[in-house]
């Protein structure tokens, strides 16, 4: 009798990563094969039981040749939806020269002047551009991706940049799949109270976020340049009330006890958290608060101070890895950078920044579907040239995706010069 498993793709011969363990690790399978039907994994196991084992008759199939198999990377922190109007690539001059982010923000400049820039920018534009950034996180292999509000001075200008990421999600379907997550405290709209700020979120624009469906959680930024931990815990538990996730910006220029206040408030995550305290981390833990890694951020800040990954990871606090792509901290969609700075600055194995891009990204972003290759699981899935974890991280900065399969589709194919360490050995 034929198999029973019938499948429409099939990788053959590759090192697997399947990710799908609760703890940071790549759990390597060499020599396996995975294959894929109806857009899930049908089946994985040794390559050389494939043919037995599954209905290859009308099966497209890949031949890894050794290569590097994983599941499709979770950016689970950005900030794609803004009009650039070229200020904030100036800001990266005077950051080159010396000045601070904290400098910069109280003479204006950060988050509000892209507040100035996408409020004059139309739904159009804002939907192209951030169209052209997702793309190119794909073509990174990132098949799940988070994208906040947070650039609107106003409750109607942020309904609108939920709407527009609600339309990006629509222009992505088959491709990525787009997460909304609403910021209404990321910087005080310019000329408003940031009290009376606080009551509108809290009693418009939030009920209208999840009146509407427009997000699925709500972060708020917490900085001395932002808004407090007060502020912060009056707007996520009622988000939460609404049955939107909590989430945040933590302990990034300083000790603020934001990683305290996730863990008090039931947050999916805490990101940044350069400067959290050992009594944040042990929060963090207890909570079962994902710990978001954004290196890039810290990098082009030229902060000094990375985010404690290893120490995160030892004390039982899972980590994931994210671009931050933004125009101001972290413009750059290069998570194979993030990749590469979380082994270097915040104290990861090669394995360990391979799960939190992928299995991690998708716990911070309460996906539980997503970042792992197990049977029954969606067939997102990424070809790497590189050969390893370790071989992955560190050719710093180079792309080495050859495919991005998305629900069972092969959705990117690269071109040269594109993995050019990993010549076929066959």
């Amino acid at each position: 009798m034929p198999p029973a498993i019938r499948a429409t793709l099939a990788v053959r011969r590759a090192l697997v990563a399947t990710c799908d363990r609760a703890s940071p690790g790549p759990a390597l399978l060499p020599d396996h094969a995975v294959a894929i039907d109806g857009g899930v994994v049908a089946w994985i196991g040794p390559d050389p039981e494939l043919p037995t084992a599954v209905d290859l008759s009308s099966t497209e199939v890949v031949d890894a040749d050794g290569r590097l198999l994983t599941p499709g990377l979770v950016d689970s922190h950005t900030h794609l939806v803004f009009g650039d109007d070229g200020e904030r690539a100036e800001e990266f001059g005077a950051l080159a020269s010396g000045r601070t982010y904290a400098e910069i923000a109280r003479a204006g400049g950060g988050i509000r002047a892209t507040m100035r820039a996408t409020r004059a920018a139309p739904d159009e534009e804002l939907l192209r551009t951030a169209l052209a950034r997702a793309r190119r996180l794909l073509s990174w292999g990132v098949t799940t991706v988070e994208v906040k509000s947070g650039y609107g001075e106003s409750v109607r200008e942020e309904l609108r940049l939920l709407r527009v990421v609600r339309e990006l999600g629509r222009a992505l379907a088959g491709q990525v799949d787009v997460v909304a997550t609403a910021l209404p405290l990321h910087a005080v709209p310019t000329g408003r109270d940031r009290e009376g700020w606080v009551r509108e979120v809290i009693e418009v624009l939030l009920p209208a976020v999840a009146r509407d469906r427009l997000a699925e959680g709500c972060d708020a930024f917490v900085s001395s340049t932002a808004f407090g931990v007060d502020e912060a815990r009056r707007v996520l538990l009622a988000a939460r009330d609404l049955g939107l996730v909590p989430r945040l910006h933590a302990d990034q220029l300083a000790d603020d006890r934001a990683a305290e206040l996730a863990a008090e408030v039931g947050a999916s995550s805490a990101d940044h958290l350069e400067h959290v305290s050992q009594a944040g981390i042990a929060a963090l833990a207890r909570g079962g608060v994902v710990a978001g890694l954004l290196p890039a951020s810290t990098l082009l800040l030229r902060g000094s101070t990375f985010a404690p990954g290893r120490r995160l990871v030892d004390a039982g606090v899972a980590v994931a890895l994210a671009t931050n792509a933004n125009p101001g901290s972290a413009m750059t969609e290069n998570l194979g950078l993030s990749l590469s700075l979380a082994c270097l600055e915040n104290g990861l194995t090669p394995g360990e920044a391979l799960w939190a891009a992928s299995r991690g990204g998708a716990r911070a972003l309460r996906r539980d579907a997503a970042g792992r290759i197990a049977a029954g699981a969606p067939a997102d899935l990424v070809l790497w040239g590189a050969r390893s974890p370790a071989h992955l991280c560190w050719h710093a900065a180079v792309n080495h995706v050859l495919q991005v399969v998305k629900s069972g589709r092969v959705v990117h194919r690269a071109g040269p010069p594109a993995a050019a360490d990993c010549a076929a050995r066959s």
